[in-house]
């Protein structure tokens, strides 16, 4: 059965906005690394309108440097599954929009055959981690303070405690640390 991971750049502070962050070639890497053991990626509307159409142009264009292009062009190689009832339409040939139950299409998407199922997507991933549905957490935590923006379970709250056990850290040289967790079992 295919993991789903969860896979989000937050402040030390608990903050998981895009502005705030160090998007240096380690980090960009960092999650090329974890983009090419999957081959599907799940987004709210929000999150893949921040995403979509940006990258894509940077993967045609080849326009930033070698790591981000290269994240880029598998970014983009990825297919995408966009959860939203108010989207009219989505770009690209790999990319559908589902307006069904969440945790029914992510049990369906594990059943297939194929690589992993990466979440891109704060509100997403609260929803299927309240439903136990994550089987993987890494969170990259950025050496800035924000004191501001979205945060991991803001929306939804999960109503027991979620234990996860730990399996490992990356550090980088602008102290960026990726911490990679399972869920307990």
């Amino acid at each position: 059965m295919r993991s789903v991971v969860f896979a989000i750049n937050i402040t030390t502070d608990g903050y998981c906005s895009h502005t705030d962050m160090i998007a240096d070639d380690a980090v960009h890497e960092y999650f090329t690394r974890l983009l090419r053991k999957a081959n599907v990626l799940l987004f709210g509307r929000t999150t893949y309108q921040l995403m979509v159409p940006y990258w894509p142009e940077v993967a045609k264009n080849q326009s930033e440097d070698e790591a981000t292009n290269e994240f880029a062009r598998v970014f983009d190689s990825l297919d995408k599954v966009v959860f939203s009832t108010t989207l009219k339409q989505v770009e690209g040939k790999n990319t559908k929009i589902v307006r069904g139950n969440l945790a029914e299409e992510v049990l369906a998407l594990k059943q297939q055959p194929g690589k992993d199922i990466c979440i891109g997507s704060l509100s997403i991933a609260s929803q299927l981690s309240e439903r136990g549905l994550i089987d993987e957490y890494r969170f990259v935590v950025h050496p800035v303070v924000a004191g501001k923006g979205p945060r991991l379970f803001e929306t939804v709250k999960p109503q027991d405690r979620l234990r996860l056990d730990f399996i490992g850290l990356e550090t980088f040289q602008s102290g960026v640390v990726a911490l990679h967790y399972r869920k307990h079992t």
